[in-house]
């Protein structure tokens, strides 16, 4: 079964402000050694398991980036990128000048806030607490007509499920 498709803007969120992902088509320059030392690392493998060598393999190589998957972790909810390469034999200033401006475009900075969510904020009864300035700048305006004014917010997590909140105002 294929995983739904995450939102890019949610996976930037979660990743953090300092993650910046290459766009296809650029050239970039894969490390053989170090992904085979975060391969290792990631398997949890203890510290004198041995990273495999491979001797004949470059210690760089310039590729071509064809495809990136972004993806999250199902039990820790931990992002990750999947990239498809292509090792090059030869490639052109001009390319590689093309593949820097690509990345130093900046990626729209959207508004969120981030919260661990309390008993309060799932409960039928309570309501979804947020700072104000998230209420004020993030959601939809509430209905002050209403008493006391609340409304419904659904949001989707990084697998795709949904999410249902009631956020009322208790303010002055």
């Amino acid at each position: 079964k294929k995983a739904p498709a995450i939102n890019s803007d949610l996976w930037h969120a979660c990743a953090g402000p300092l993650v910046q992902l290459p766009p296809a088509g650029s050239l970039v320059v894969y490390f053989p050694q170090g992904h085979s030392e975060q391969v290792a690392a990631s398997m949890q493998k203890d510290v004198d398991a041995h990273v495999p060598n491979y001797p004949n393999l470059p210690s760089k190589l310039i590729c071509l980036l064809h495809n990136i998957t972004l993806h999250a972790d199902l039990e820790t909810d931990e992002v990750y990128a999947q990239m498809t390469l292509q090792p090059v034999t030869s490639y052109g200033k001009e390319a590689l000048q093309l593949s820097e401006l690509a990345l130093k475009q900046a990626r729209p900075q959207n508004e969120f806030f981030c919260k661990t969510l309390t008993a309060s904020d799932t409960s039928t009864h309570g309501g979804f607490s947020v700072p104000r300035r998230a209420a004020e700048k993030i959601f939809p305006p509430l209905d002050f007509s209403m008493q006391p004014p609340a409304q419904e917010i659904q949001a989707r997590d990084l697998h795709d499920n949904v999410w249902t909140f009631r956020h009322i105002y208790r303010g002055k």
